[in-house]
């Protein structure tokens, strides 16, 4: 159906009616147009119903749809409020008059800039200012904190996590069931009890254990990638698993017959069909890592805060706009992460024919 026959329809029809009483009753440009885009993209969106669907079958359809899209709402826009909310000029968590009224000097792009001045030692230098940013600046670092974290649990997590996953995929494998539940733990535990048991663990138990670590791992970098290591674990062994229930392991004995060393067959045959529940799991993985706050309020020192940690710490200390801006560049990156991980799913249904390809 195209555009124009779409517009004619009863539910874009209904649409512009009850966008017409919504403006009257709110009185709010911005929050018109919103209404419309919000409800009219599902709209257009949906499959159209067949014409000879009764007045019933097409009453229902528009009600699931509107139903659909208020739940949708309702889960929504408490992430999505913060974006245009980090565009405001005024150092408020609230929209101004300008702000609703579509105000152009309402709006700005300081909360972003902040992100990289705030904290350095001179703000408006012209030379070593690069330096200074990258050293001094107080977000840039959680930043940087953050993403070194992720990266090094993620690489870490992975491995043990697909190799986890091969070992209980195997049916010979004895108290599968056991060991699956302990190795998942540390999604179903509160996350509190974990940080407390992992910070008594490396700062109390690890004392002279590892060469270089008298004081024991807690307020360290290695500790803080073993502890999120830890709670990305999980995610890894989910998603691989999942890929090999799948699995034809006749692949793996036509490998050996031929000839195959463990190595080869592992990288030639079987890495390449469970890539993307490696890849899905490494993504959940970096994703949990660079949210967690309550290990790290735990487990790291004043030099070691992360991204979360620091917005915390900002909402107790200083309440910026800032915090938001950061929130906002979080929730884009998630959305990508999402949906390179649904993009993946759809690869490894193709892979194992469970789609059409």
């Amino acid at each position: 159906m195209t555009a124009s026959q779409r517009v004619k329809t009863p539910g874009f029809q209904a649409l512009v009616v009850a966008t017409i009483i919504f403006a009257l009753f709110t009185q709010s440009v911005g929050g018109t147009i919103g209404f419309f885009i919000l409800f009219g993209i599902p709209l257009f969106a949906m499959t159209p119903l067949p014409p000879y669907a009764s007045r019933g079958e097409r009453i229902w359809h528009y009600a699931f749809l509107a139903t659909c899209t208020l739940i949708f709402l309702f889960l929504i826009l408490p992430i999505l409020i913060i974006i245009p909310l980090s565009f405001n000029t005024e150092p408020y968590f609230s929209f101004t008059e300008g702000m609703i009224a579509l105000d152009p000097e309402a709006y700005s792009t300081r909360w972003y800039a902040d992100i990289f001045r705030f904290g350095m030692t001179a703000p408006d230098a012209v030379e070593g200012w690069w330096e200074d940013m990258w050293e001094n600046a107080t977000w840039i670092r959680a930043f940087r904190n953050s993403f070194f974290l992720a990266i090094a649990s993620t690489i870490l997590a992975t491995t043990l996590g697909t190799l986890a996953a091969l070992g209980l995929s195997r049916p010979e494998m004895p108290f599968r069931s056991a060991i699956t539940s302990l190795l998942i733990s540390p999604m179903i535990v509160p996350l509190v009890i974990t940080a407390t048991g992992m910070f008594f663990f490396y700062g109390g138990t690890m004392q002279g254990v590892i060469p270089g670590y008298p004081d024991g791992l807690a307020k360290t970098y290695l500790g803080l990638v073993l502890a999120h290591t830890t709670l990305g674990v999980p995610f890894v062994i989910i998603t691989v698993t999942a890929t090999l229930s799948g699995f034809d392991r006749s692949l793996i004995r036509a490998s050996q017959s031929l000839g195959a060393s463990g190595f080869t067959t592992f990288f030639k045959v079987v890495m390449p069909l469970i890539l993307p529940g490696m890849i899905s799991g490494a993504l959940f993985a970096f994703s949990t890592s660079l949210d967690e706050v309550v290990a790290v309020i735990f487990m790291a020192d004043v030099d070691q805060r992360t991204i979360p940690r620091q917005m915390f710490s900002g909402l107790r200390e200083q309440i910026s706009p800032t915090i938001l801006a950061v929130a906002t560049i979080l929730v884009i990156m998630s959305i990508i992460l999402l949906t390179t991980v649904e993009l993946l799913r759809r690869r490894s249904e193709r892979l194992r024919g469970l789609s059409p390809g």
